[in-house]
């Protein structure tokens, strides 16, 4: 059996990665700007290549997984802000993660699996 490898945009504090690697997955990769929250992930996960800011992460150029988690700022999709979606300047980042995905498959021959995980803070659903 196949061991599933995974990438975390938008890491935090890895808790996509800590969930992932309770069943086995291994943590190969994140990304998250924010230095408190890459420290913690590094405690948990030393051999984890941290990639720093989103926008300057090009897919073909890292290491290729099976999954890729994300749950991308919510500011803009919140009933609290001004609610601008996702053309807002902190939820636009969302495209970001699309655009690493596909680059990544673009490179590896669409040989990487074809889910991904789409979260909140709260929860995360699936994409086939």
């Amino acid at each position: 059996m196949t061991t599933l490898t995974l990438g975390s945009l938008f890491d935090g504090i890895g808790v996509f990665p800590l969930a992932a690697s309770r069943y086995g997955m291994i943590p190969t990769w994140a990304s998250e700007i924010e230095k408190a929250p890459v420290s913690i992930t590094k405690r948990h996960f030393p051999n984890t290549l941290h990639l720093g800011d989103i926008t300057k992460i090009d897919g073909g150029k890292i290491p290729p997984v099976h999954i890729i988690t994300f749950g991308s700022p919510c500011q803009n999709l919140s009933n609290i802000g001004k609610r601008e979606g996702l053309a807002g300047i902190q939820s636009s980042s969302f495209y970001h993660a699309i655009r690493i995905i596909e680059e990544m498959r673009y490179c590896n021959e669409w040989n990487i699996s074809s889910y991904r995980s789409l979260g909140k803070r709260h929860g995360s659903f699936f994409i086939k």
